[in-house]
């Protein structure tokens, strides 16, 4: 047990969750209170003290599924078939019982598909959850077509099991059902609290039968193989320009509770600011407690005064996910400037300051960027110089020694001119001039980016990819 337990901490740490030595004690610590056959109670010991961040509870559930999938009496491959045939054979015994069909003995192996069918369906009706988990063992066995050491992830395993079970048609039964009991049809409320209901237990029908696949791909290849293949980014280490849709939407929900993290900790950093000079006034006054010794150095606090913020974002293409996380995390978090200004371009600029003004919902004002936003000067396609220029003719006076530049982009510029002159007056005129790119490091400086030529002008280029680089910059920026 101290093995897997071993291993199972070393894939959380390679999935990105960070696990101390001190969690991993108060782990052992915890599971010494707990019953080990107690599946749920052991899943949630070790959570509640290895899971910081609600983020990454997916990513725990994900890697405890495959290191603790064979453990338990109702988890084991050949302990959990016996029990689940018992079952079967009680099963038939109530059927000849009470209808006079059925013989018993036997096995679930014996089931015809019409009585798989049957028996799936009074499952799903009933909410029978011992039922469920031993048809989704039959489902797979019979179905998924799994060969030992073949090298088939098990999502094509799923969609086999999935095909020949026709779980769609089987809602339409299980409502056909639902009004038949009635006799006569449901009320709309009735019928939308049914289907809910049978359709959330069908997504669970669903869950046992990856969990069944799951189980046997652990015990053909192993808990750690399967563990690497499973393996996904949390969210704060997703990239914006490669992320799918779901991930987008994890992302989205990650955004909130580190904007307010982010806001509670550089306004904290704003509080207790590095000591100033040593205000001799002070020290001299205190020191008559002392008899006149300075044993205590008072010093003078500094009070910064909070920046300026002009945010100049690439909206082209692959970069516009990041434009836009980027403007949303800004946002919501522009208490800790005196003032934020929004420009969006691809080979023109406009300004988007007004977009954001008075918005609840700053996906809507995100939305009119991309679609109100007059941006296009010609084709549509990146031109950072002609961008920069024009920016600079319309709001370089507003450029001044309080404000912080933030350029957004990949650089790309289509072999244009490059116009690195405008980069060079901001810096001139400006607090700080920082430039965001989301591209991987060892992608500058090739094709036709040329982040060089800028980021010789600039306070510093960084590489910003996922939403932990991101918080990482928002921190050194305020």
């Amino acid at each position: 047990m101290l093995d897997l337990l071993a291993g199972f901490v070393t894939e959380l740490r390679n999935a990105g969750l960070p696990v101390s030595l001190t969690e991993n004690l108060d782990a052992m610590q915890a599971v010494q209170h707990i019953p080990i056959e107690d599946r749920e109670a052991f899943k949630y010991a070790l959570g509640a003290t290895m899971v910081k961040n609600n983020a990454h509870w997916r990513a725990f559930e994900t890697v405890f599924e495959v290191y603790f999938s064979l453990r338990g009496p109702e988890y084991s491959l050949v302990e959990g078939q016996d029990e689940f045939d018992d079952m079967w054979r009680e099963m038939q015994e109530q059927m000849r019982d009470g209808e006079g069909k059925g013989a018993a003995g036997g096995s679930m192996d014996s089931l015809t598909p019409e009585e798989m069918a049957h028996l799936l369906m009074q499952a799903l009706m009933n909410g029978d959850q011992a039922l469920m988990r031993a048809l989704a063992r039959q489902a797979v066995q019979r179905f998924a077509g799994m060969e030992p050491g073949r090298p088939v992830g098990g999502t094509y395993y799923l969609y086999r099991t999935l095909r020949n079970l026709d779980l769609d048609a089987m809602l339409e039964k299980l409502m056909e059902a639902s009004r038949e009991q009635v006799g006569g049809e449901l009320t709309p409320l009735e019928e939308r609290l049914e289907h809910d209901e049978y359709n959330e237990r069908i997504e669970q029908f669903k869950k046992e039968i990856e969990a069944e696949i799951r189980r046997r791909l652990v015990a053909d290849r192993g808990a750690e193989a399967m563990a690497k293949t499973l393996r996904k980014p949390l969210p704060e280490d997703v990239e914006f320009m490669h992320a799918s849709r779901d991930e987008m939407q994890s992302l989205k929900k990650a955004l909130f509770p580190l904007t307010r993290k982010l806001a509670a900790r550089l306004a904290r950093k704003r509080r207790h600011g590095r000591k100033g000079p040593l205000d001799f006034r002070s020290t001299v006054r205190h020191s008559l407690s002392y008899g006149g010794v300075p044993a205590e150095p008072k010093f003078k606090y500094p009070r910064p005064a909070k920046a300026e913020l002009m945010v100049v974002a690439d909206i082209s293409g692959s970069v516009a996910a990041f434009a836009r996380f980027t403007l949303m995390l800004v946002y919501a978090i522009q208490g800790q400037f005196s003032k934020v200004r929004s420009f969006v371009f691809i080979d023109g600029v406009d300004e988007v300051t007004d977009y954001f003004r008075g918005v609840e919902d700053i996906q809507e004002a995100i939305h009119r960027v991309n679609t109100e936003a007059d941006v296009v000067w010609v084709d549509g396609h990146s031109d950072y110089g002609h961008a920069f220029e024009v920016f600079w003719e319309r709001y370089g006076k507003d450029v001044g020694p309080k404000t912080t530049v933030l350029l957004l982009g990949d650089a790309r510029n289509n072999y244009h001119a490059s116009q690195a002159w405008v980069v060079k007056e901001m810096r001139q005129k400006a607090r700080h001039v920082y430039w965001l790119n989301p591209e991987p490091r060892s992608y500058w400086n090739t094709g036709d980016s040329i982040v060089g030529d800028y980021g010789t002008h600039t306070d510093g280029v960084y590489e910003c990819r996922n939403l932990r680089q991101l918080e990482a910059f928002v921190e050194k920026l305020a």
